[in-house]
C-alpha cells in the first residue's frame, strides 16, 4: 500500500494543490495529514476543504487546536495570535467543527503507523522533536508506539531511530525500515518549510516494501505571498515563504 503523508499546510492552498498534483505520480492508496491545516496563510477554508476531501486520517495540530479553542495560545507572539483569531473568524462552521473534533493521535495498526503532530509523549502539549535528546524523551513509551511514528510541527524533515535504550539521528533521506527498530519521522511542511528549501515538503510510505520517501515540489510562492500581503495577516508570513524559514 502506498501512503501519502503530509503536514503543516498552514492555509497555503497553492502549496497544498502542488503537493496533491505531485502525488499523482506516486500511485497513492491513502492520505494522512499530521495537522496544522490553518495558521499563517491566506486560505484556511480552502485548505481545510481539500484536506477533508483527501485525507483518510488527520490529527490536530497546535494551530488547529488554538483556532477552535482547544488550547491557550496567549503566549504566542502577537502576529501569530492575530492570524489565529482571523482564521477562527473566517472558518466555515463545518470546517470549524471538523478541526474541533480531530484527535491528537491515530494508531494505524494495519500499516504499523502512529500519527501525532508533535511528540507522542505528553501529546496535548505539542512538544517539538528537533534533536536526538528530544526523541529520547519518547523511549519510555517506545513499546506503545508502532514501528513508524510520523510527526510534523517543526517544519523540518528529520529521522530518529529508537533502539531499546538509545536514539540515533539518521539522514533525512529515503530509507527502508529495519526489523527491530522503531522510528520517529518528521515529514516537513507543505506550506511553511523552515529548512531553507522553499519547496513544499511531502512524503510517501510503501507498507509492502517498508520504504519511506521524502519529496519536494515547487509551487507558486508569489501568488501565496501576494494573498498574504493583501490580507490583514503579518507581511512577514509572506516574506519568509521566499526564504524557507
Amino acid at each position: 500500500m502506498r501512503i501519502g503523508i503530509f503536514s503543516d499546510v498552514h492555509a497555503n492552498v497553492e502549496a497544498l494543490e502542488a503537493v496533491m498534483k505531485a502525488y499523482e505520480a506516486h500511485s497513492i492508496d491513502r492520505y494522512l495529514c499530521l495537522g496544522d491545516v490553518v495558521g499563517y496563510g491566506a486560505n484556511p477554508n480552502e485548505c481545510a476543504d481539500l484536506v477533508r476531501s483527501v485525507a483518510e486520517k488527520t490529527v490536530i495540530g497546535n494551530h488547529d487546536a488554538a483556532v477552535v479553542g482547544r488550547m491557550d495560545y496567549s503566549y504566542y507572539y502577537e502576529a501569530a495570535r492575530r492570524a489565529l483569531d482571523l482564521h477562527a473568524a473566517l472558518l466555515s462552521e463545518e470546517n470549524f467543527e471538523w478541526l474541533k473534533g480531530l484527535p491528537y493521535r491515530w494508531d494505524l495498526d494495519d500499516v504499523d503507523l502512529t500519527l501525532s503532530h508533535g511528540s507522542p509523549r505528553r501529546i496535548e502539549e505539542f512538544d517539538y522533536i528537533f534533536a536526538p535528546e528530544q526523541a529520547a524523551d519518547c523511549l519510555p513509551i517506545r513499546d506503545e508506539l508502532n514501528t513508524l511514528t510520523l510527526i510534523g510541527h517543526s517544519h523540518l524533515c528529520k529521522v530518529f531511530a529508537l533502539y531499546e535504550n538509545s536514539v540515533e539521528e539518521l539522514p533525512a533521506e529515503d530509507f527502508t525500515v529495519e526489523d527491530g527498530v522503531k522510528y520517529i519521522v518528521s515529514v516537513g511542511s507543505v506550506g511553511q518549510p523552515r529548512d531553507y528549501d522553499t519547496r513544499a515538503s511531502y512524503t510517501v510510505y510503501d507498507s509492502e516494501t517498508r520504504r519511506f520517501e521524502f519529496h519536494r515540489v515547487e509551487y507558486d510562492i508569489e501568488r501565496a505571498a501576494e494573498k498574504i500581503f493583501a490580507s490583514p495577516l503579518e507581511r512577514n508570513f509572506g516574506h519568509r515563504l521566499f526564504l524557507g524559514v
